[in-house]
């Protein structure tokens, strides 16, 4: 019977197998990670590259730069790259140099091979921690299984420097925390120091693990017996701090001319980051400025395997009753006060990301390393469970079994979804419909799946060089330099495949029947696009042809280098006589909607537009590109365009670029509409004329110029914009009297027909003054947009509203007008709610058919503010036909304000 076995069912006296050696026994983690860490290297090369990886090495570099006295300061891309700290990335770069790899697969074999190896160190302190918490060799074990077994972390130190870093430093410092309180020595609490010290460089919420020591010292200090003793624990809070302030600042060559305005800069820098991207949650793209507090919770709860889920919340529970159950026991209680500190260690950080509004990017993995207490919090469940029937050995060694069984199975699923683990989902949400994971949630984020794309390539055609366009440049790196034949680029030639990550929920799907899928739990996770007939299976062909079949049955749209043909909402880039060879050219559409709310949300800061893009295939002689839009763009305007990489260069000028109006009026007649009747502020012969586009609720800046030259459209703009309220600035121009919106005009428009335009988007906060311009060339000040509320106002003189509540409103003109005429903050402070129930429910988008309804919840500023003590809001209703409206205010957990329906006016 192997040792370990001794622990469900305990030996008799006597028994012939009770004085066996323990060596297996007292060495089985050290075993189990020695085995997980041969098996990690051996399938390291199943992984892809680090999309991140480069980017860190630069940060890496920029420090020892610094350190070495080759640079007056640390310089990187951009300010926020000082958050991620570089007392793990400049060990890399150091064994990196001191190797001579250069080739970057050399590289990323390195750096994915040492953090693997750390993350093993990791998992072994875990294990030691377990044991020392529990006394068990079995419940360690379990423990160091529950670590290594989480499908979403074990795969990704082969590729994530970032999270699993700080994971496995977490893990470490929490043992040593452990350690330091056991012995009780000076140089336990040193070493705990300068654990805490690398925590801290690496992620500022290492300061979790600063403060819960002082703060436990500080406890002791009040309760201990003497003076001596009191003494003795100040000296070893004293020694703990200093380790870990000195560790921490030779570890932060930023931090090196004025750590604490660094300090103070980074804990504020999480919170103001400027990256604002979409992310896909729960079937909706928010964004990650913008994240629900139970985001975090859900992401945690869908992909945690249920045994290692259920287990943890036992062992919550556990540790809470053991707190609760004689608090001052609960004190003196070694095991019992530590298992009070995993709780908190797991529940505080993603309630300060609550509290703070922190940005995360895709799923909990900002958070990975709550993990890491969870686990052990999880063992703690277990040893609670069977230690509850140490005299019923059967139920006991149920429970291990069951155990033991859960856990085998998430190894199956592991082995099953290799390499991809880190998309690893629990059956609490669908994963056996096709395609349904995909609609709801981001799926292989950092592009793993490209890898293997690229492999079936290899495999395909094993004697001929291909080029493939993928997301990431690094990905032509997959392979060694000897076995590599996929050139990021060829003189000449134009592509021969796409690796494509499918497009999100609406975006529009271009694979076409591509070959191969690499799919995981019914979803695709990457697709092979061919570009030239050739190589296209027989049913792609034939799509494509129908599809050229039907454009060329109609009349252009534009007339160009690629005809450009429109129908319904799909169009297509048709050249009849393609040359046989050529570099690169794809086509891009900017779509800008007329009222920009109809846009995803994650689209309405900072731009007005969405664009899309695709490259062309080649059909004989016939070269096409077909780009569907989605179904929100039925009302606004579009710029086509075509780039010749080849030629001018991914940062150059496109080939050309044209206006389209999808609707009447479009925005080239809009911009002549206001050249010829409005007036716009014109800034002379060589500016732009500017206007505020603020019709039907609307509410953009709108920058045009005829015969626009290279040198006008590359000048960047200004724009300078006042409140009427400083507190409505965003964080970081608070103590400024205007927001900065400085931007070249490709951000927000482009160059069609040799004609500049820009549509820009004005912020929702009533707005005092505007000033823009190009530096040097012309500057405008144009009328604050507001104005337009008492334009509004004067046309409701005579009528009479179609409703009365705490707000009058009026339905008319395609819009609905809220009126307050005495108004206070207070009065608009509420949210606004707005249930729009079409005549015909098929009107409404496909997530809004259940409801009935379609639900335009916003914020008054949005759509108006305050005038001569008035309020006064237009919200524009769509176009099909409306049966009523139902509005009002309510306040999140109390309810409505006030509410009020209207029915058949139109």
């Amino acid at each position: 019977m192997l040792p370990p076995l001794r622990h469900i069912f305990p030996p008799r006296a006597g028994g012939s197998w009770a004085a066996a050696p323990d060596f297996l026994a007292a060495r089985s983690g050290l075993i189990l990670c020695g085995l997980f860490l041969l098996a990690g290297l051996a399938l390291a090369g199943d992984y892809g590259v680090d999309p991140d990886g480069p980017r860190q090495r630069d940060i890496a570099a920029a420090n020892l730069d610094y350190v070495l006295g080759q640079a007056d300061r640390v310089v990187t891309e951009q300010y926020r790259d000082r958050v991620y700290g570089v007392a793990f990335e400049l060990p890399l770069l150091l064994a990196e140099r001191a190797l001579g790899l250069t080739d970057y697969y050399d590289v990323h074999r390195l750096r994915s091979s040492l953090t693997y190896l750390f993350f093993i160190l990791g998992a072994f302190c875990c294990y030691r921690l377990a044991y020392q918490l529990f006394g068990s060799r079995l419940i360690a074990l379990a423990a160091l299984l529950f670590y290594l077994l989480h499908p979403r972390i074990y795969g990704q130190p082969f590729f994530n420097s970032k999270d699993l870093p700080f994971l496995t430093l977490f893990s470490i410092a929490l043992y040593l925390l452990e350690r330091a309180w056991r012995r009780d020595t000076i140089g336990a609490f040193a070493l705990l120091g300068i654990a805490v010290g690398l925590l801290v460089n690496l992620r500022v919420m290492g300061l979790l693990l600063l403060a819960a020591p002082l703060a436990l010292r500080g406890l002791d200090g009040i309760l201990a017996g003497d003076g001596a003793e009191r003494k003795h624990i100040l000296l070893t809070a004293g020694v703990f701090a200093l380790a870990a302030g000195l560790t921490w600042y030779a570890a932060t060559p930023y931090a090196w001319p004025n750590p604490i305005e660094y300090l103070v800069a980074i804990l504020n820098l999480p919170v103001r980051d400027l990256n604002v991207f979409g992310q896909l949650f729960r079937g909706e793209r928010i964004l990650s400025s913008e994240l629900p507090p139970h985001y975090n919770a859900v992401w945690f709860g869908i992909t945690t395997p249920p045994p290692i889920l259920l287990l943890g919340l036992v062992g919550m529970a556990a540790a809470v009753a053991g707190g609760l159950i004689r608090p001052g026991a609960a004190w003196g209680n070694r095991r019992r006060r530590f298992l009070l500190l995993l709780l908190a260690c797991f529940l505080l950080p993603p309630l300060a990301a609550i509290l703070t509004d922190a940005i995360q990017y895709t799923n909990w993995r900002h958070l990975y390393f709550v993990y890491v207490p969870f686990g052990l919090l999880a063992a703690g469940g277990l040893h609670w469970l069977t230690a509850g029937l140490a005299r019923r050995p059967g139920w006991r060694a149920g429970i291990y079994g069951l155990a033991g069984a859960g856990l085998g199975l998430i190894l199956l699923q592991m082995a099953q979804l290799h390499p991809l683990q880190y998309d690893y989902f629990n059956f609490l949400v669908d994963r056996t419909t096709p395609e349904r994971l995909r609609t709801q949630y981001s799926l292989d984020y950092y592009r793993m799946a490209h890898r293997e794309g690229l492999e079936y390539l290899r495999e395909r055609y094993p004697e001929e060089t291909l080029i493939v366009r993928a997301d990431l440049r690094q990905y032509n790196t997959l392979a060694p330099a000897a076995r590599r034949r996929l050139p990021p680029a060829a003189v000449g030639r134009g592509a021969d495949y796409d690796l494509i990550y499918p497009p999100d929920p609406g975006q529009p799907d271009l694979a076409f029947n591509g070959e191969y899928r690499r799919r995981i739990y019914n979803n695709t996770v990457v697709a092979v696009r061919p570009l030239a007939a050739e190589r296209m299976t027989p049913a792609a062909v034939a799509a494509y042809r129908e599809i050229y079949r039907q454009a060329v049955a109609g009349e252009p749209i534009i007339y160009a280098d690629y005809n450009v043909y429109r129908h319904g909402r799909r169009l297509t880039f048709v050249q009849e006589n393609c040359a046989a060879e050529g570099g690169d050219v794809w086509f891009g559409v900017r779509f800008f909607p007329h009222y920009p709310e109809i846009l995803p949300p994650y689209k309405w800061n900072p731009g007005s537009y969405v664009t899309f893009q695709t490259n062309r295939v080649r059909l004989g002689a016939v070269c096409l590109a077909v780009l569907q839009l989605p179904e929100y763009a039925q009302q606004g305007d579009i710029i086509l365009m075509q780039r010749d990489l080849g030629r001018y260069g991914p940062a150059g000028l496109p080939a050309w670029a044209d206006l389209y109006g999808l609707a009447q009026p479009g925005l080239g007649e809009l911009i002549a509409d206001y050249r010829r009747e409005k007036g716009a502020a014109a800034a002379g012969p060589n500016g732009f004329d500017v206007f505020i586009d603020r019709a039907a609720g609307r509410n953009r800046l709108i920058y045009a110029k005829g015969d626009c030259t290279a040198a006008e459209y590359e000048t960047p703009v200004t724009l300078h914009i006042t409140p009427v309220n400083g507190a409505d600035l965003p964080p970081h121009r608070i103590g400024s009297s205007f927001d900065n919106r400085d931007f070249p005009i490709d951000w927000y428009g482009g160059r069609p027909g040799g004609d500049c335009v820009a549509v820009v988007p004005l912020p929702d906060y009533p707005i005092a003054a505007i000033r823009t311009g190009q530096p040097g060339i012309w500057e405008v000040n144009t009328p604050p947009p507001h104005n337009h509320l008492r334009e509004t106002y004067a046309a409701l003189a005579d009528r009479q509203p179609n409703a009365r509540a705490d707000f009058d409103l009026y339905w008319q003109d395609n819009r609905l007008i809220y009126l307050r005429e005495t108004c206070a903050a207070a009065d608009t402070a509420a949210n606004f709610f707005l249930h729009i129930i079409p005549v015909d429910a098929a009107d409404l988008p496909a997530e809004r058919r259940d409801a009935g309804f379609a639900n335009r919840d916003f914020a008054f500023a949005r759509y108006g503010g305050p005038f001569d003590g008035k309020c006064l809001a237009t919200v524009p209703l769509p176009d099909y036909p409306l049966k009523a409206l139902r509005t009002g205010q309510h306040i999140p957990g109390q309810g409505e304000v006030w509410a009020a329906e209207l029915a058949g006016v139109r």
